[in-house]
Formats: structure tokens, sequence, C-alpha cells
């Protein structure tokens, strides 16, 4: 795929020339320091716990809680001296955050909290820290106010447009109402606007592009296919789930394994979700904008009227595919703060291929996977997904270019 290995490479050359130290206004990583990191790791699996456990029915929503709870901690690193008031100070901005949000959540969270806190000195500075990371949570809290992205206005109803051809309906064999419709509505953390890397127009039905991708997905997507591999059928299965369950653990493995400061891994959390809340807001702009069918109406539109993908089809229209644009941002987030390729191979597992896992070297190959399984799920054209690829980046480098005012 040139288009996609030339975007990527493209994108790892400006982000790490753009994003140093001194652009994001912090030290040069440091030493590794074992109880800093295990600190920053304890709060990411409490928050990643929280929200397994008692998060949103809206991915965004739940991206969302993981920006402010990690944004917070990062501004009330400002203000201290010393990993105990660093450690303490990260305490209080995800505890004060996740009770806040998910209140369900409000037993582990405090066990995670006295742990952490009995693991520290018990002097006057790690008690302002703590006093420090959750008034920085309370302003983020406020700063994000009617922001649009609770679930109710994430998913505002969406006028079905009359049916015509390359333009959505809803799909077999739920034909369920459009989702993620009122994202694009959303207040963004740092986009000047959702329509700001909004990409061109996809294919025009009855273009060579369009006739060749569509034909892509009739072979290699169909639920009956004879060419698909098992293979491929398997890379379908594997990232068919949530991006954000998906990503929790690469995330986690770029955290896990940097050398840099506990402030630096925060600062990393915190961007990722950023990046991730603002790439959503940007996906539904483009979708509603082009309001492009889905491969399975294209295809029985156009005569094969059984025809039924490998997965079911999401309920939002085709362009750009969201799944990419979650992985763009997320490989643009890594390759600028942790660099091109992990410090040494990660393994994750996958909600929609249980017992299975893959292990990767790199933050580009989850990218690639998630460009073909879309199109051997069925579920998007390979345009959609190249594009979904693009704009991801795109926000994730301006989301970067501009991390001194949003970590302020």
């Amino acid at each position: 795929m040139p288009l996609l290995a030339t975007a990527r490479s493209r994108a790892g050359a400006t982000l790490l020339g753009v994003l140093t130290g001194a652009a994001l206004g912090v030290a040069a990583p440091a030493a590794a320091q074992p109880a800093a990191a295990d600190s920053v790791l304890v709060w990411y699996d409490a928050t990643a716990a929280a929200i397994a456990a008692g998060g949103a029915p809206t991915q965004v929503t739940n991206n969302r809680t993981w920006a402010i709870a990690w944004l917070a901690a990062a501004r009330a690193q400002a203000g201290t001296h010393s990993a105990a008031g660093r450690r303490a100070a990260l305490a209080g901005a995800v505890h004060q955050t996740l009770t806040t949000l998910i209140p369900g959540q409000q037993s582990p969270a405090d066990a995670t909290l006295a742990a952490e806190l009995a693991a520290l000195p018990d002097r006057q500075e790690v008690r302002d820290s703590v006093t420090a990371g959750r008034a920085a949570a309370r302003r983020v809290l406020t700063e994000r106010s009617g922001d649009g992205l609770d679930p109710a206005s994430v998913n505002i109803p969406f006028p079905v447009p009359a049916p015509a051809p390359g333009v959505w309906q809803p799909t077999p064999p739920q034909y369920a109402p459009a989702t993620q419709y009122g994202n694009r509505a959303a207040r963004p953390f740092v986009l000047r606007s959702a329509a700001q890397f909004r990409p061109p127009a996809p294919p025009a039905p009855g273009s060579a592009r369009y006739e060749a991708d569509l034909a892509e997905v009739a072979a290699y997507g169909s639920a009956t296919s004879t060419v698909r591999t098992q293979a491929q059928t398997d890379t379908a299965t594997f990232w068919l789930g949530s991006s954000l369950t998906l990503y929790t653990p690469i995330l986690r493995a770029a955290v896990a394994q940097s050398h840099a400061s506990i402030a630096d891994r925060i600062r990393l959390v915190a961007l990722f979700h950023v990046a991730a809340v603002d790439t959503q807001i940007a996906t539904s702009d483009a979708k509603y904008a082009y309001q492009r069918w889905r491969p399975v109406t294209a295809i029985r539109a156009g005569g094969d009227t059984t025809w039924l993908p490998l997965h079911d089809t999401p309920a939002h229209p085709d362009y750009p595919s969201g799944h990419n644009t979650y992985s763009g941002s997320a490989e643009g987030v890594l390759t600028g703060l942790a660099g091109p390729r992990a410090r040494e191979p990660y393994t994750i597992s996958s909600p929609t291929a249980p017992g299975v896992t893959r292990t990767y070297t790199d933050w580009h190959r989850p990218s690639l996977e998630n460009v073909d399984a879309r199109v051997w799920s069925g579920i998007h054209t390979r345009n959609a997904d190249l594009a979904g690829i693009r704009l991801g980046d795109d926000v994730a480098r301006y989301v970067l270019g501009h991390a001194q005012a949003v970590l302020r």
C-alpha cells in the first residue's frame, strides 16, 4: 500500500521534527525511575479499569474521561518539586476525575488512592500536591462542561436522507438508526473546528477508483467470500472491537517502556486522548458532511441483492473509517512522543478474538492491519480507510504542535 506507507513515513518524520522537549516545555528523557513509573502505571490501570467497569456507552465520552484526568494530572505537575509530589499530584487529579465522572467506581478509586498515599512520605508537600491535583481536575472539568461529548449529545437523531446513489442508508441486518451524528457539533480540545482537516470528497460513484474499491470489498469482505484467506479473516476479526479497547494496551506499552520522566509519561497519556477525542469529532464531521453509503448498500444496489459483509456494518456513513482515523491519530502521537518503534515487542489481545494475541514492534503495523481489516470485514472501502489514516495523522500533528497551549 504505497499511499499508506508514504503517509505514515511523512507523519513520523514531521512529528519527530516538531515535537521536542523544548516544544512541550519538558526536560529531556531521564534515567528510568521505577517508583514513579509504577505510579503512572497504577493510575493508568485504574483509569482503564474504571472505564471498563462503569464507563459510558459511547467511546468518545470515555476518551474524554481519559483526557480530562490525565490533562489535569499533567497540569498539576507544574507546581511539584519532587518525585513524591509528582506522584501525589497525579493521584489527586485522576482520583478526582474518576470519582466525579464515574461515581459508581468510587470504591476501587479510593482503594487505589489509599495504597498510593501509603507508599508516599506523610509530609505537607505530598498533601499539598494531592490538593493541587484535585484542583486541576476540577478546573478541567469546568472547562469541559457542556462540550457536547455526553452520550445523549453524541447520538442525537440523524434525519435519514432520501435514497440516492452514493447516499447513506441504514444497513442490514439491523437497519439501526445512525450513531455519532452529534460528535460533529462537540467542542474540540485543540482543533479550531471539527471541519479543520476535513478530507476531500470520496471518489464519485462510477469512477474507476470507486469501482475498484467496491469490487475489492465485494470479493474479500463477503460473508461467503471464497478468496479471503483464513489469515485475512483472523485480522478482520481481531480488529473488530472498539478502538479504545484495542489501543489501551498499546498506549500502556509505550508508557511502560518509556525512560522519560513521570511528567512526560503523563503528558503522553493526556495528549494521546486529547487527540483521540478531537479525531473522533473530526471523523463525524466528515462522515456526515459526505454521507457516503456503506459497501453493503452499494453492492446490493448494484444487483447482488443478498450480499452481506463478514461482520455487521456499524450504523454510520462509510467515509472516512473511524477505526482508521483513531489508528492514524494513535500512531501519530506515539511516533511523535515515543519514537517510531517500541523499545521492545509488546503483545495485545482483542475482545472480538478471545484467546488470541498479536505481538508488534512498532506503532505502524496496527495501522496497516486496521486498513486491511475493515475491507476484509466488508464494512469499509479501502479509500475510506486510507482517508481515515490521513485525517487522524493530521489531527495528531496539530495537537502535538499546539501541546503547550492545552497543557498549561
